[in-house]
């Protein structure tokens, strides 16, 4: 590997990443891009009304650190609503700049220099870097596909006990999970309950996918385990949920030891954020149950469409539970299995552009990930059309 100029030892490594490749192939190429996980549709008006009013008025202006009160105790508000537990909006909650903040700060405050954390990959790419920056070490356990392609991927628990060394601190868990659209069942969360509860780790659980959770699977959060509230830190975002990854407003909830700690980190980082968004993201975690109903079975009609037209195509996909991320097996029409090559080669074979998901893996185990790309469902269906269409007569 080159080594890049200046950067910290810690950091090399992180570079350009595969999605700015794959995004500037899409525009030289003319491609369809279903590489980069936004939607490309608006959100609801309820929630773009009340940001267009919010602008040009005192919300133009610093919020308050911790994020104004309205929207901490809509975050609360919905917490009890759709979860069943309850935080305080004054100490347990915490509003930052979308969930990557709110994840890179949790890590920053709560891991010392070589403190490992316990994780699954494929991994949102975020995770590594947030965790080196904070002087952690990555222990990743990986998730495994269904051999056949239906059912679920699942863990070895052998493999993630082996994970969990002395010097473990944290369990960060996402679940909903992007890549893979998993979406860990009350049985697991127990498994990994009772691991930090005996190892004492932390967790920080990446839950912004709560909602888009399909026909079949149910979400929990594993700060809902008995004996877990105390140890977990739950973050959330508007950008998945509202259709509006632009504004980068999340938020994080725990126990206000935990939040408080994390607030240190995060007053050092962008202080503050979303003035003018603030207001409507609150607005949007108090619409009624169907919106949030609503946007599943709208992802999971348009995920049907994708994968009817990438079986079609002759790639394999292990359907996925949630989020709006298809994965498919490549080596059918790609005889080496290399997913980085017929990324590259794809928008001149078909026009259109996915992720190579090796890229989310550490390179202990790239291998597993190797044949194995991601395509996004989140586009109009004009578009999803015209990709499907194109993939037909792909060569």
């Amino acid at each position: 590997m080159t080594r890049a100029p200046y950067l910290s030892s810690r950091l090399q490594g992180f570079g350009t990443t595969v999605f700015a490749e794959m995004s500037a192939l899409a525009v030289a190429t003319g491609s369809v891009n279903l590489g980069q996980g936004f939607p490309d549709y608006p959100g609801p008006p309820e929630v773009l009304d009340v940001a267009r009013a919010a602008i040009g008025t005192a919300h133009d202006q610093y919020p308050p650190g911790p994020g104004i009160p309205e929207l901490r105790s809509a975050v609360a508000e919905h917490v009890q609503r759709f979860g069943g537990h309850a935080y305080d909006p004054d100490a347990e909650v915490l509003v930052t700049a979308g969930a990557t903040e709110a994840l890179t700060a949790a890590l920053l405050a709560l891991l010392e220099p070589g403190d490992e954390v316990v994780l699954f990959e494929p991994m949102y790419d975020s995770y590594a870097a947030g965790i080196a920056m904070a002087g952690g070490v990555a222990r990743p356990v990986p998730l495994r596909p269904p051999p056949d392609g239906a059912g679920p991927w699942t863990f070895d628990t052998a493999e993630l006990r082996a994970a969990v060394t002395p010097r473990a601190r944290l369990l960060l868990l996402n679940t909903p999970h992007n890549p893979t659209g998993k979406v860990f069942t009350r049985a697991e969360l127990g498994t990994l309950a009772a691991l930090a509860m005996e190892h004492e780790l932390l967790v920080l659980a990446d839950e912004v996918y709560e909602h888009l959770v399909f026909a079949g699977a149910r979400h929990a959060s594993l700060a809902t385990v008995p004996g877990m509230r105390e140890r977990t830190l739950v973050v959330g975002s508007a950008g998945k949920t509202f259709n509006v990854t632009g504004w980068k407003v999340g938020w994080l909830c725990g126990p206000a030891p935990l939040v408080s700690a994390v607030r240190t980190a995060k007053q050092f980082l962008t202080y503050v954020n979303g003035g003018p968004f603030q207001p409507a993201v609150a607005a949007g975690l108090r619409l009624p149950d169907e919106y949030f109903a609503g946007i599943a079975r709208d992802l999971e009609r348009r995920r049907d469409v994708l994968v009817e037209g990438l079986t079609a195509a002759g790639l394999p996909v292990v359907c996925p539970e949630a989020t709006y991320f298809a994965m498919v097996d490549v080596r059918p029409v790609q005889p080496d299995g290399d997913g980085l090559a017929f990324c590259r080669a794809l928008p001149d074979r078909a026009g259109v552009v996915a992720v190579p998901t090796v890229v989310f893996y550490s390179s202990e185990h790239a291998h597993l990930g190797r044949h194995l790309v991601r395509f996004a469902f989140c586009k109009s269906d004009a578009v999803l059309a015209e990709a499907v269409e194109r993939l037909g007569r792909m060569g």
